[in-house]
């Protein structure tokens, strides 16, 4: 079954973020105006480099997309 990144992005959630992939996750989850719903590369990360100020750097982002798109082939 095919996830948008947001949904998957939320299995690296943690209470008390141990690296940036997590931080990353819980900051998305606070943010209400992330798009839920795409699973994109340009729409993401136009979105992540325009529209936030949470993530210390879009390689961040591009490790978080290199997981995804390989989970996503393994489905």
């Amino acid at each position: 079954m095919h996830k948008s990144f947001y949904h998957y992005l939320m299995k690296y959630r943690e209470e008390s973020p141990r690296d940036e992939m997590a931080a990353f996750a819980n900051h998305a989850f606070m943010d209400h105006s992330f798009p839920k719903g795409a699973d994109e590369y340009d729409t993401l990360s136009r979105y992540l480099e325009m529209d936030v100020d949470y993530l210390p750097s879009m390689s961040v982002f591009d490790m978080a997309w290199g997981k995804y798109e390989q989970d996503e082939l393994m489905f």
